[in-house]
């Protein structure tokens, strides 16, 4: 079964083929680490996730990218504000960026380099591009980058040299040579962190970051290139005129950008003051019912945050683990429709929305066939199980997802006591206490759900 790819630098759907057959190299813009993570942080690294792990599934062999930029003007400004060092604020917030994706349940990239960790790559390709004619180093000591120069600028994002030089700013800076000029190495200013390099001291801009990374662990050409939609230009575009420029050969293949997240269906942003950390979510909603929301919606369509929304992939959750719970453990049948069902969404740019469907279809099934005594329903439990581990869902104990925390309501050993007396209640035929205990408890958050002669519990 083929892989389809909508790749962002040709807008149309692909066919997936890596340079090397089996194998993909897939490079990813990762954070720059100055704060904790926001929800678009964990939409993009989520997207990202699900397309890596998918390939692997797949059968492909997947060297995973994703860098961290730990030298900026966001960076520095914020650790001068702090009064730490940059050396100290990263660390802080790479080492939160980890423990937020440790519980989105996202695994580690194959190699996460950092741009301080890359100085000398990054030197040597700004380099070349001097060497060539692409760069130059202007009067206040800066090396921009000549984009002029660059004939197929603007080739990712659809824009047009002669529409952005009409609607550049005028420079202040006459250091450089056009307003579309874009800085590839900073002079050093007092206090700030500094490199020695041929054009003096210096730290590196954002763009020829990724180029260089991207280049030295993936090679001069590799497939697949991702990142958040806001990307796409100029950053994105930026990379391929220095990338291509540099090495004269064709960068990344498929292009591939995630949706925005919106909060009542405007892009979330600080400045419009409805920006959500990761953390801040997680106090209110367990990871794995975050990641279910992340990947409700396509990779490349918006996805529009709201308490509401996020109370539909906690109910949507709760169902998928109440058709596993009390299954027992068996294999997956051999001739089960549902996992070419799943992979052909899958392979369908990754559709991730239509392969929750099918998740959702093995459910009910699941739920039929137990209620009507049917052996199968232990199968099926076993592919909805397989399925959602493609996804990194489904995979905890399914009681102990279900009870949960215990958080301000009773704690397991009470609820335990109290469904005891409620059964003992029941045998005597004393519904009132019966009634009374099911709806104290519904007033604390527990469902209690019976069976025949059984009664299970669960958090609301």
């Amino acid at each position: 079964m083929t892989v389809q790819v909508y790749n962002t630098l040709t807008r149309q759907k692909e066919i997936f083929e890596p340079m090397v057959p089996g194998k993909v190299g897939m490079y990813v813009c990762g954070l720059t680490i100055y704060d904790h993570c926001h929800l678009g942080h964990a939409r993009m690294l989520t997207a990202f996730d699900i397309i890596a792990r998918h390939l692997a599934s797949e059968g492909f062999d997947v060297n995973y990218v994703r860098n961290i930029t730990d030298i900026d003007d966001k960076i520095i400004a914020r650790a001068a504000e702090n009064g730490e060092t940059v050396d100290e604020l990263t660390a802080r917030f790479t080492a939160s960026m980890h423990n937020d994706c440790d519980q989105l349940g996202l695994m580690r990239p194959t190699i996460e380099p950092t741009a301080t960790g890359s100085i000398d790559e990054i030197i040597s390709m700004i380099e070349v591009l001097v060497d060539k004619g692409y760069a130059y180093q202007g009067s206040n000591g800066d090396v921009y980058y000549a984009v002029k120069k660059f004939a197929q600028y603007g080739k990712l994002s659809g824009k047009q040299i002669e529409d952005l030089q009409s609607g550049a700013r005028v420079d202040v800076d006459k250091a450089k040579r056009d307003p579309l000029d874009f800085v590839m190495w900073k002079a050093a200013k007092p206090g700030e962190p500094k490199w020695h390099s041929p054009w003096g001291e210096g730290r590196p801009g954002w763009h020829i970051e990724c180029s260089a990374m991207s280049t030295m662990h993936l090679g001069n050409e590799f497939d697949i290139h991702g990142g958040g939609m806001d990307l796409q230009f100029p950053h994105h575009e930026n990379e391929i005129a220095q990338s291509c420029a540099a090495t004269d050969e064709n960068f990344a293949r498929y292009w591939m950008h995630n949706g925005f997240v919106q909060v009542d269906n405007e892009k979330m942003s600080k400045s419009l003051g409805n920006f959500f950390t990761i953390r801040e979510i997680f106090k209110v909603y367990k990871p794995e019912e975050v990641r279910l929301f992340l990947i409700s919606a396509h990779y490349r369509k918006p996805i529009n945050f709201s308490d509401s929304e996020l109370d539909q992939a906690r109910t949507n959750l709760t169902r998928l683990y109440l058709s596993l719970r009390g299954l027992p453990e068996a294999a997956v049948p051999a001739d089960e429709p549902y996992t070419e069902r799943f992979r052909s969404a899958m392979n369908d740019d990754f559709n991730t929305a239509g392969a929750l469907a099918v998740l959702y279809d093995v459910a009910r099934e699941t739920n039929i066939a137990r209620e009507q005594g049917d052996e199968s329903a232990a199968g099926l439990g076993a592919v909805l199980k397989s399925l959602g581990a493609r996804l990194n869902i489904l995979q905890a104990d399914p009681e102990q997802q279900l009870r949960g925390e215990t958080g301000d309501g009773p704690d397991a050993s009470e609820i335990d006591t109290l469904v005891e007396q409620r059964i003992e209640a029941k045998a005597n035929k004393d519904w009132g206490l019966a009634d009374k205990i099911r709806d104290d408890l519904m007033t604390q958050g527990i469902v209690l759900e019976d069976s025949g002669k059984t009664t299970s519990w669960r958090r609301k």
